[in-house]
């Protein structure tokens, strides 16, 4: 199996990153990765991931959503094909911090038998656009804090 793997710090709660990290219909506006996600999150469900790594064209992903735990965990399941060629776990975990921070950690296992050859022609592009949208939502989540601090209490 071979997986990659990334993690960010954002400077917001785990209740503005969860929300931010499921609104699908608002990816197209921040996320140049995942540029959109059409589909219910409730497990089982089928939807629809627009992919878009760095420096290739959109590829169309049709995962299962496999589990949601509010404010924990989101992971889905895709194959290429048919399984057994190129399968991938993904899954989006957060870790609550002190001092009202979160820790976001991006995970995709893949295996099957073409998992070592896609992998070595484009597993560096999926671990740039998994630290590009890191970045995007760390970005997202620390201006919509920024935003709910300024606001003065009536």
């Amino acid at each position: 199996m071979h997986k990659i793997c990334t993690d960010i710090i954002i400077e917001a709660p785990l209740n503005v990153v969860w929300d931010q990290m499921t609104d699908f219909e608002g990816f197209e506006k921040w996320n140049s990765f995942y540029t959109n996600i059409y589909g219910k999150l409730e497990p089982g469900s089928k939807i629809k991931v627009l992919m878009h790594p760095p420096g290739m064209k959109v590829n169309e992903l049709n995962p299962v959503v496999t589990k949601i735990d509010t404010m924990r965990e989101l992971r889905w399941m895709g194959e290429l094909w048919i399984k057994g060629i190129f399968d991938s776990e993904h899954a989006f975990r957060l870790e609550g911090l002190e001092d009202n921070r979160t820790r976001l950690i991006n995970c995709e296992k893949f295996k099957g038998i073409l998992a070592p050859l896609i992998l070595l022609l484009i597993g560096e592009k999926i671990k740039e656009g998994f630290n590009i949208m890191n970045h995007e939502l760390k970005r997202q989540c620390e201006m919509k804090r920024e935003i709910t601090q300024s606001v003065p209490l009536a």
